[in-house]
Order: C-alpha cells, then sequence, then structure tokens
C-alpha cells in the first residue's frame, strides 16, 4: 500500500519531469516558437487561470468537463485553470488585440492542466505549443497553419511526418438536425470507430440512403488521392458539398506548399475537434504512439462556433510529452569539473568555448573522482580540459 505522507507520491497524471528531460523539453519548446516567429507570428503569454466565465465562453466552452475550478479569494468570482491555450488566444485577438491588423498571427507556448487523462494521453498536465492566425477564412491560410506545423516538427529532428485531414462539418451538414439527438449520437460513435455494422443498425432509424452515403464516406478515409475521388463520386448534399470542396481547396495548397508531405483524409472524424467549424489535421510521425498535434478552423471570439459568432480562425497545437518520444535523447553535454580557486575569466572562457563548468566548492576531494562522482565527462587537469578515463 503506498504511503499518503511520502512527500514524492503525487496525483495521478501528474509527474516530475526531471534532467535531463526537463532541460531537453524547455529546448524543444524554445526551437518550436522559433520557428513560428520566424514565419511572422508573435508570441503571447496568457495566464495560467482566468475567471471561470472568460475561460468557458465561446470556444472554451467545449473544455467546460476539464477544467479545474477555484474560488478567488481577493473578487470572491469562480476562477479556472486553463485545460487548452487556443481559447484564451481566441479571447486575447477579440479583445486586448481587436484593433492590431488581420490576419493575426500569434503563437504561444505554456502548461495545461487537465480533470481527467484518457487512454492515448494519461497524463493531466502536459506543455502546449501552438500558432493561431486569425482572421482569415481562407484556405491558404489552412495550408500556411498546417505546412508549418509540420515544418516546426522536422526542424527539431521528428521524422517521417505526416498530415490526416478531415472536415468534422461534413456529417453536420449531411444530418441537415434531421436526426434525432440519442441516433446521432450513436451515430457519431460508429463513425469515430469507423463502425460500419453499427451504421446498419442505424438503417431504420436514419434511413437506408443515409446510412449507404455514411458507409461510403467512412470506407473512402485514406492516402488523399484516393479520398478525394471516392467522395467527389458520391452525390452529396449542397451544404455538404460546399465543405467538402473546402477541405480540396486546402489539399490543393497544401500539395503546393509541401508536394512531398504525406497526406490522409478521414472524411467523418470528429473526436477532439469539439469547438471547430470547419477542416481540421492530426499530426502523427512514424513509429510513435499518439498525435504529435491537432489543430484546424474555428470562430475566434466569445460567441462560440455558430454563424457570425466570431472572428475566422485556424491553428495548431503540438503536444510535448508526445514530442519527446518522437526525438531520440540529446547527447550529454560536454561537463567539466574545475577545481576550487581557479579564476573567474579562466571558466568564462571554457564557458565560451562550449563547456558546461561545474565548479568545486573545496579543495578537500580528489578532483578526478569528484568530476566522476557529479557525473562529469572532463576534468581540469593541469590547465587543460581532459577526459575523465585519462591519466
Amino acid at each position: 500500500m503506498e504511503n499518503p505522507s511520502n512527500p514524492g507520491l503525487l496525483p495521478a497524471g501528474l509527474s516530475d519531469l526531471l534532467p535531463p528531460d526537463a532541460g531537453f523539453e524547455a529546448s524543444v519548446t524554445e526551437r518550436l516558437i522559433d520557428v513560428c516567429q520566424a514565419h511572422g507570428y508573435q508570441r503571447v503569454k496568457p495566464p495560467l487561470m482566468e475567471f471561470e466565465d472568460s475561460l468557458l465562453s465561446g470556444t472554451g466552452a467545449a473544455m467546460d468537463r476539464q477544467v479545474f475550478r477555484l474560488m478567488d479569494p481577493v473578487s470572491q468570482r469562480m476562477m479556472g485553470l486553463r485545460a487548452d491555450i487556443t481559447p484564451q488566444i481566441a479571447r486575447i485577438a477579440a479583445s486586448r488585440l481587436k484593433s492590431a491588423p488581420r490576419p493575426l498571427r500569434l503563437c504561444y507556448a505554456g502548461q495545461v492542466l487537465r480533470v481527467r487523462g484518457d487512454q492515448i494521453r494519461p497524463e493531466r498536465q502536459f506543455a502546449q505549443i501552438g500558432a493561431e492566425l486569425i482572421g482569415s477564412a481562407t484556405p491558404a491560410a489552412d495550408a500556411e497553419v498546417i505546412v508549418m506545423a509540420a515544418d516546426a516538427l522536422g526542424y527539431i529532428g521528428v521524422a517521417d511526418v505526416s498530415i490526416d485531414l478531415a472536415v468534422p462539418t461534413l456529417v453536420t451538414a449531411i444530418l441537415g438536425g434531421a436526426v434525432p439527438p440519442a441516433a446521432e449520437r450513436t451515430l457519431r460513435e460508429a463513425l469515430n470507430h469507423k463502425d460500419t455494422g453499427a451504421l446498419d443498425g442505424l438503417t431504420t432509424q436514419i434511413g437506408g440512403d443515409l446510412t449507404d452515403l455514411l458507409k461510403r464516406l467512412v470506407l473512402a478515409a485514406g492516402p488523399a488521392d484516393d479520398t478525394l475521388a471516392a467522395v467527389d463520386a458520391i452525390d452529396l448534399p449542397a451544404a455538404a458539398a460546399a465543405e467538402w470542396d473546402t477541405l480540396k481547396a486546402i489539399a490543393a495548397k497544401v500539395r503546393a506548399l509541401a508536394p512531398t508531405l504525406p497526406l490522409t483524409i478521414d472524411p467523418v472524424e470528429h473526436r477532439g475537434f469539439e469547438y471547430h467549424a470547419g477542416a481540421t489535421f492530426t499530426l502523427y510521425a512514424a513509429g510513435v504512439r499518439g498525435e504529435l498535434g491537432s489543430g484546424g478552423r474555428y470562430l475566434a471570439g466569445n460567441g462560440g462556433t455558430t454563424a457570425g459568432a466570431g472572428e475566422p480562425a485556424t491553428g495548431f497545437t503540438l503536444f510535448t510529452d508526445t514530442l519527446l518520444r518522437a526525438l531520440p535523447r540529446p547527447a550529454q553535454g560536454r561537463r567539466l569539473f574545475v577545481p576550487a580557486g581557479t579564476a573567474a575569466d579562466r571558466m568564462a572562457a571554457l564557458r565560451a568555448e562550449g563547456w558546461i563548468t561545474v565548479a568545486a566548492l573545496d579543495d578537500g576531494a580528489d578532483a578526478r573522482a569528484e568530476a566522476r562522482r557529479l557525473g562529469c565527462t572532463h576534468w581540469l587537469h593541469d590547465g587543460r580540459p581532459a577526459p575523465i578515463g585519462e591519466a
């Protein structure tokens, strides 16, 4: 039985990030932000918590069940710890940066905390890094953020990145509000699990023609060219056809910007995109468990995702916990043990040469043995760096 008074015991889903992983995560974060800033995205830093009514308005409403709440002793108002940063960026764009020129390009990095993890990501606290392009509804905007996300992953060394495009609003447009809510919940579950048998079981509730159409969409998922051809052959309702045409335009723009980037399309995927209002995408890497990130189109502002309720926006979020699994561990830096009494200017010169200096605090210990004990790769011997193994 675990000892509840153990100071090292943490709640489920929370963990300490120790050396060297903590430093590695910080380095990866800054390199990803550097890519975003090089593309013209300016960094913002929203607070870890906000008033509940602000945090959960608009796009934030989708995260309601994932938010930890607490009472602010100063204002006596309920506050929430953010479970996602994108809604905060939407708030900033609609308030503090309301008068800034559009399209508005913003990027961010920070920790989020959620009430529950899931099977793919059991962690309840993790870092998010992302970018948002606000104020443009063009397919070119979606393509820009998709390709930038893939480029950023390649820049930090993630190999074999692929993009899975989806359009959650396609099925919504096909249903047109004509399916009873209970049946739609079952239908969505069947679509998310690609369960055509479950769709057959709904035939009496939604009709044979709709069942056949949805089954064809499920079976169409796959490599982009195959899916585009398969869905083009389906006679979609006008509203759904418009959603599909937008996705096709985005795919064409992505291909123009990154011809070799692997693309797949899932016409019916909906999970994880609750507040999105158009085309979405998920980033994967070969051999890596779970998604590296996701993103897509939404409406930025306090009005949610209904038409006219906010500015058109698109963006992506990357998850550092998955990214660290996708990258090889960094090589250990050259750590040099420096005897006590070494001149400060000498140590500064060594650091300028790329050494990490670990200074002795007294003269009592054997220098090489102390260097080895402290995990150094070298020690300062006769005034020069020498490998620990040298005599």
